[in-house]
């Protein structure tokens, strides 16, 4: 071999080592697993502007919802429901998402109330007449601060009816299917949780801080009984839309969200 056939191949060795190197350091800072759910998720809220939230039915954001630190946040003094005057029900207005994955970040200070909207449509009363809500609430002192009876009375609730009921706790299918308390993890009020939203047609699922707690088939023989024996039964367009808007309540008190991200399935 001459010498400088030998310095050639030297320098490719060298060359083609070094590539190698510098692949494999970029793939170790970012795997093509996480560059491609890096590309899924879709930023409902960027932390410091509320660009493409509006009020429901409106065409602008209701006085009191603000992006401040980072968060989308309703900021309001508690008041109970039947004197309270503030803002109103928020949707993410940009666009409709029929299967998806939700993910966001959230707390309430105590006796909070709120909730999570999705396949909601405008040009009714409220959101809750025509959309599935993702419970948001104070488990453990609601009851004590608001007075349900009258409420639980008109729906046929009368064993404890001041009591909150399981079907109107944290991360409830809001009155169709109760929270599994079994391993369930509520954060105290103050506190931020994690709720993860996962539609399909085969198969809805409510996660609560790294926990699956609700699991149903939307529109089978099953969901159609729950929703005319109770509290939706003569509301004759509750869940039957199969795509909408994401949508968040306002229920009388401060609330708080961050890390809102959606991903189409």
């Amino acid at each position: 071999m001459t010498r400088t056939t030998y310095s050639t191949l030297l320098f490719f060795l060298i060359l083609t080592t070094a590539c190698k190197t510098e692949k494999k350091e970029k793939v170790e800072e970012r795997t093509p697993t996480q560059q491609k759910t890096d590309n899924e998720w879709i930023t409902l809220f960027d932390g410091t502007t509320t660009k493409g939230w509006r009020a429901y039915n409106g065409k602008e954001l209701p006085p009191g919802w603000i992006a401040r630190d980072g968060e989308l946040q309703f900021d309001t003094e508690l008041g109970m429901e039947q004197d309270y005057t503030g803002g109103t029900d928020i949707i993410y207005g940009a666009e409709e998402f029929d299967n998806f994955e939700l993910y966001v970040e959230w707390k309430l200070p105590k006796g909070g109330n709120s909730g999570i909207f999705y396949h909601l449509k405008e040009s009714y009363d409220s959101p809750p007449e025509v959309s599935p809500e993702y419970q948001l609430i104070d488990d453990e002192n609601y009851a004590s601060i608001h007075d349900l009876t009258d409420y639980n009375l008109s729906l046929g609730y009368t064993d404890k009816p001041e009591e909150l009921k399981p079907l109107q706790q944290t991360a409830s299918d809001y009155a169709m299917h109760a929270a599994n308390p079994e391993g369930k993890i509520l954060n105290p009020v103050g506190e931020w949780n994690t709720t993860r939203i996962i539609f399909t047609p085969e198969q809805v699922e409510h996660w609560l801080n790294g926990k699956k707690v609700v699991s149903f088939v939307p529109w089978d023989e099953a969901w159609y009984e729950k929703k005319n024996s109770d509290k939706w039964k003569n509301s004759k367009d509750y869940g039957k839309f199969k795509t909408g808007y994401i949508g968040f309540q306002d229920h009388s008190s401060p609330i708080w969200f961050r890390n809102i991200k959606i991903k189409k399935l």
